[in-house]
């Protein structure tokens, strides 16, 4: 196989339709050589991240509920059984109540804030932890930041604050997995229209906002997230973990 992933397969988890940024990073992989395995949670997801990998030739389609450590344990089960081992895994999950990103954060719910970081975060390390048997040494993780964990970025709120504990997940991650030989990066991107991006109250303005203010006056196409991703799991990056590359035009250099 050719290409910086080839003969390599990757796990990606949080592709829910053709405008996500998993599903730019899917592609990328793929064009680089890997092989695809795909996650999708409930079945309104499951009819289009299935029509989407059958694109993509070889690719796997599982089920997994990131919030349930039966169903991770059963992902790990389905990829020994599959023969499989990982050399990629690519998390790109994240999800907050509507209601907690608009608004003041002082008003974020209990309830609202443990989900956040269950879902943003915490799946980081579960899905980490259930699915070290399959990942091979020399193996890379990488997960999807914001610049919003550490800069306060209207109505990101809650999200925010979870960002920030996924972007410490990942150091402390780094030094778990490294005697394994097994790396983990993040990617700050900068704000790409998603779905789950259109639920921030006010988003549109954040895209003009980095368009006017970044040092390349434009804003963050998904290849350029997607070609990270590429380096950061390819034998070029082999001496970096632990870290969190912008892929944001520049905007996080800026100051007033």
């Amino acid at each position: 196989m050719t290409g910086l992933l080839g003969g390599k397969t990757a796990l990606v988890m949080g592709v829910a339709n053709r405008w996500s940024i998993a599903w730019a990073i899917a592609q990328a992989f793929s064009r680089e050589g890997a092989r695809l395995v795909f996650t999708f949670q409930g079945e309104r997801q499951e009819e289009d991240v299935r029509e989407l990998a059958g694109t993509l030739a070889g690719s796997s389609v599982l089920p997994c509920d990131v919030s349930r450590d039966a169903d991770l344990a059963r992902l790990a089960e389905s990829i020994q059984a599959e023969g499989l081992g990982l050399d990629a895994l690519v998390h790109s999950i994240a999800f907050a109540n509507r209601e907690d990103l608009g608004g003041a954060y002082v008003d974020t719910a209990r309830a609202g804030f443990a989900l956040a970081l269950e879902v943003s975060a915490f799946s980081l390390v579960a899905a980490t932890r259930h699915l070290l048997p399959v990942l091979r040494p020399g193996a890379a993780v990488v997960t999807l930041t914001y610049v919003g964990s550490s800069r306060v970025m209207p109505n990101y709120n809650v999200m925010g604050v979870a960002k920030a504990a996924l972007e410490s997940s990942v150091r402390y991650l780094a030094s778990d997995l490294g005697p394994r030989g097994i790396r983990i990066n993040a990617i700050s991107a900068g704000p790409i229209k998603t779905a789950s991006a259109r639920a921030i109250q006010g988003f549109s303005r954040i895209l003009d906002v980095m368009k006017e203010r970044s040092p390349l006056r434009r804003n963050t196409d998904p290849a350029e997230v997607a070609d990270a991703a590429v380096f950061l799991c390819s034998p070029l990056a082999r001496g970096i973990t632990g870290e969190v590359l912008f892929v944001d035009n520049g905007f996080h250099i800026m100051g007033i």
